[in-house]
C-alpha cells in the first residue's frame, strides 16, 4: 500500500460517506470503460522486489531507516517492518533485450544498497521469508516509522478484535498467535506488473491466475518461519492469517478474507473492482475532495483515488490496478505470487516465464480458463504452496479427450508451458538469447527439481546432520545463501548442503 496517509480516527459517519464515494468511484470508472478513455497499448512491465535486512551473523538488523538514509535513492522504500527494504525499477517495454537490461539494472542497484547496508553491519538478503525470524522479530514495536503502517495495523488488529491466529501444518506444524499485522512482514514478494488494455485485461488476468500454481511451483523459495520447516511456499498462508479481520464466528460463516485467491474467472476489470466494494469493509475511510463525474464532465481523468486505497488493501495474489500517468488512465495485472530471490537471474528468468506464458494463454482460441474450473486452479495455487517443485497440479488435457487430469508440476513446465512462454516471449518481441537464457533457467529448475525452497531445505538437513542445533543450522543456511546470492549464479547451480568451512 503506498499511498501517502495520516494516521488519524474515524468516525461512523466517514464509513458511510466513504462507502457512497467508492460508489461513484466505480461508476466513474465503468463511465472510463464505456467511453474508452484508457492508454493505447505501449507493452509496458514493471517490477517490484522487497528486500529483507540482515547482519553477517544471517540475524535480521531492525534499521530501514539508517539503511534508507545510506542509499538515498528514491528507488528504494520503506515496507512494514524495520527489516524490509523495497526497490522498484523503472517501467520497461516488453521487446528486445528487456531482460539482460532489467538483470544489469537490478544488479547495480542492489549492489550499491548491499555496500550502503554495510556500512551499518547489515546487509541485502532477496529471500521469501529470512529463515532466522523469530517470534519477537515481528512485534508491533518493530513497524516502520510510517503512518500508513501504524493506521492499518491499528485498523485490522481493531477489526478483528482479537489476537491472529498463525497455524500452518506443513513437513512440520506451527501454532502460533500474534498480537499485530507484523507476521506480514515476513513475506517478501516480487511483484510483476503488465500494463494492458481494457479489452485485454480480463484475459491477461485470467491467465495469470490460472498460471499462479506453476509460478510458485518452480519459484518457491519460503519454507521457514519461526524455526519450523513448513510449506515450500509458506508465504501465502502467513500473508493470510496475519491480514486476516475475521474472527473464527466469521471465518465459519464463509466470509471472504482480504487475502485471497479470488473464486470466479472475470469479463472485465469492473468485476474485481467490484468484488472489492461489495465484499471488503473500508479499513482507510480516507475522503478525498475530487467529484469523479465532475471531472469526467470537464473531460479530465479523475484519480479514484478512495477505490485505488481500498484496492491496496485487498490482498489479491493477481490484483487489478488503475492508475492515471500524464493525465491518462491505464489498467495494470500486477502479479504477486512470487517471493523474492534467490539471485537476480532467478527473479528475471521468473518474470520472463510469467510476461511469456501469459502473453500466450490470453491469446490461445480455446483458452485454459474454459477449460478449467476455477477450484481446480485454486486448489492448485494452495497444493503449489505445500510442495513446490514436487507438485502434482491438476490441467486440462490436450486434444478432444477434453476433460483435466493430474500432472507432475515439472512435466506440465517442460512439456507444455515452457513451449507456451517461448511462444509468447517472441510474440512480445524478446530476442532468441533473452527467451533461451532466461527460460532454460526455468527448465534447468525442473530437470533437476531444484529451487530457492529445495536447496533451503537441503542445506538445513546438513546442518542438522553435522550436528548444529535447529537455530545454528538455520543461521548457517541463511549465511550460505546470502553468499551464493552475491556470487550470482542459479539456484539450481549451487551446490546442496554447507561447505567445511561451514561449521560452528
Amino acid at each position: 500500500m503506498g499511498e501517502k496517509v495520516e494516521a488519524g480516527s474515524f468516525d461512523l459517519s466517514d464509513r458511510q460517506r466513504y462507502r457512497d464515494k467508492l460508489q461513484r468511484c466505480l461508476a466513474g470508472l465503468e463511465r472510463l470503460l464505456k467511453e474508452k478513455q484508457f492508454d493505447r497499448p505501449k507493452n509496458l512491465m514493471g517490477l517490484e522486489i522487497e528486500l529483507n535486512l540482515a547482519g553477517s551473523d544471517g540475524m535480521p538488523r531492525m534499521m530501514n531507516a539508517e539503511v534508507l538514509e545510506r542509499i538515498a535513492s528514491r528507488d528504494f522504500q520503506t515496507e512494514l517492518a524495520m527489516f524490509n527494504l523495497e526497490v522498484n525499477i523503472e517501467p520497461h517495454r516488453l521487446g528486445g533485450q528487456v531482460f539482460d537490461q532489467l538483470a544489469e539494472e537490478l544488479r547495480t542497484s542492489l549492489a550499491y544498497a548491499h555496500r550502503k547496508a554495510g556500512e551499518v553491519d547489515a546487509g541485502i538478503v532477496m529471500i521469501g521469508i529470512l529463515p532466522t525470524l523469530e517470534r519477537d522479530d515481528l512485534i508491533s514495536a518493530n513497524i516502520s516509522d510510517v503512518d500508513r503502517y501504524t493506521l492499518l495495523n491499528d485498523q485490522i488488529v481493531s477489526a478483528r478484535g482479537e489476537d491472529f491466529s498463525l497455524e500452518i501444518d506443513g513437513v512440520e506444524r506451527l501454532t502460533t498467535t500474534a498480537r499485530s499485522i507484523t507476521p506480514e512482514a515476513a513475506c517478501t514478494s516480487v511483484q510483476l506488473h503488465l500494463q494492458v488494455t481494457p479489452e485485454r485485461f480480463p484475459d491477461v488476468w485470467n491467465a495469470a491466475q490460472a498460471v499462479s500454481a506453476a509460478q510458485i511451483a518452480v519459484g518457491a523459495n519460503s519454507p521457514f518461519l519461526f524455526g519450523k520447516e513448513l510449506w515450500r511456499e509458506s508465504r501465502p498462508p502467513l500473508f493470510q492469517q496475519s491480514t486476516d479481520t475475521r474472527p473464527p464466528e466469521l471465518q465459519a460463516q464463509g466470509v471472504r478474507p482480504r487475502t485471497w485467491f479470488g473464486e470466479r474467472w472475470v469479463s472485465s476489470a469492473v468485476d474485481l473492482f467490484e468484488e472489492n466494494l461489495t465484499y471488503f469493509p473500508a479499513l482507510l475511510p480516507i475522503m478525498d475532495d475530487e467529484d469523479p463525474m465532475e471531472v469526467l464532465d470537464a473531460g479530465g481523468t479523475p484519480r479514484l483515488a478512495e477505490m485505488v486505497l481500498h484496492n491496496g488493501t485487498v490482498y489479491r495474489w493477481n490484483r487489478p490496478v488503475y492508475d492515471v500517468a500524464d493525465g491518462t488512465a491505464h489498467l495494470r495485472v500486477e502479479n504477486r505470487v512470487l517471493p523474492a530471490g534467490p539471485t537476480v537471474t532467478d527473479v528475471v528468468a521468473n518474470a520472463a516465464f510469467y510476461y511469456g506464458l501469459v502473453r500466450a494463454l490470453a491469446e490461445e482460441a480455446r483458452p485454459v480458463w474454459t477449460r478449467l474450473p476455477f477450484e481446480a486452479a485454486a486448489a492448485n495455487f494452495e497444493t503449489a504452496c505445500r510442495y513446490g517443485i514436487d507438485a502434482r497440479l491438476e490441467w486440462p488435457r490436450r486434444g478432444r479427450l477434453g476433460g483435466t487430469q493430474q500432472v507432475e508440476a515439472v512435466t506440465l513446465v517442460l512439456d507444455e508451458l515452457l513451449p507456451l512462454a517461448h511462444a509468447g516471449l517472441e510474440a512480445w518481441g524478446i530476442e532468441p538469447a533473452d527467451r533461451e537464457l532466461y527460460l532454460g533457467v526455468i527448465e534447468e529448475r525442473c530437470r533437476r527439481r531444484v529451487n530457492g525452497a529445495s536447496w533451503q531445505a537441503a542445506t538445513f538437513h546438513s546442518g542438522l546432520e553435522r550436528g548444529m542445533s535447529r537455530q545454528e543450522a538455520l543461521a548457517a543456511t541463511t549465511r550460505r545463501y546470502a553468499e551464493l546470492q552475491w556470487q550470482g549464479d542459479p539456484v539450481h547451480t549451487w551446490p546442496a548442503g554447507l561447505p567445511a568451512s561451514g561449521g560452528r
